[in-house]
């Protein structure tokens, strides 16, 4: 069995230099990326935006984004050129899940969405619904689907205080996503959102 390789995020900053009415002045849809790849610290600040601890307090710590229940439901996903990747918030790392570059077969299943295959990187927020409905029934979906809202939300904005762009993308086949991320069948993709220059 190979062993898991996690890479550490550096720390996220929780203070930037524009202020939040500006970044949601200055939020737009960017369907096209330059070829430049981001920073390890970019992809850390993301990341955090989207699912990162901001105290401790039980198993999962306090999150950037509210979860019913605090049962959070989503796992957060990275393409990028050397790879995908799994956002572990618990200790802000990264697993690596594959050396592959899969953005490309991404927007294949995504009705050849080009913003995929140009962003440097992809994030894929996925639920597993069970975590939710477990304790809310069937009205968990529901909560899953008003959380993966906020994740997302924390990111685009986040890409813009970071000077970079983002889109947010929906229509794909869930059954081809789910192969190309070889995902766990209980991890339903929601939300694509490539980001970049």
């Amino acid at each position: 069995m190979a062993e898991t390789k996690l890479i550490q995020l550096p720390k996220p900053l929780n203070k930037g230099n524009i202020s939040l009415e500006e970044v949601i002045f200055r939020r737009r849809s960017q369907r096209s990326f330059k070829q430049k790849d981001l920073s390890l610290q970019q992809i850390s600040q993301l990341l955090w935006a989207g699912q990162g601890i901001t105290a401790e307090k039980g198993f999962h710590g306090l999150r950037t984004a509210p979860s019913a229940g605090a049962l959070y439901p989503m796992e957060i996903y990275l393409l990028a050129k050397n790879g995908l990747f799994r956002y572990l918030p618990n200790g802000h790392k990264l697993e690596s899940l594959s050396e592959q570059d899969l953005r490309g077969a991404l927007a294949d299943s995504s009705f050849g969405q080009t913003a995929i295959s140009q962003a440097p990187v992809n994030i894929v927020i996925c639920a597993v619904y069970s975590r939710l409905t477990s304790k809310y029934g069937e009205r968990g979906i529901r909560y899953a689907h008003i959380e993966v809202g906020h994740i997302a939300q924390n990111i685009h904005l986040q890409a813009v205080a970071l000077g970079l762009g983002s889109v947010p993308i929906g229509a794909f086949n869930d059954e081809e996503v789910k192969k190309i991320l070889s995902l766990p069948i209980d991890h339903e993709p929601l939300y694509i959102i490539p980001v970049g220059y």
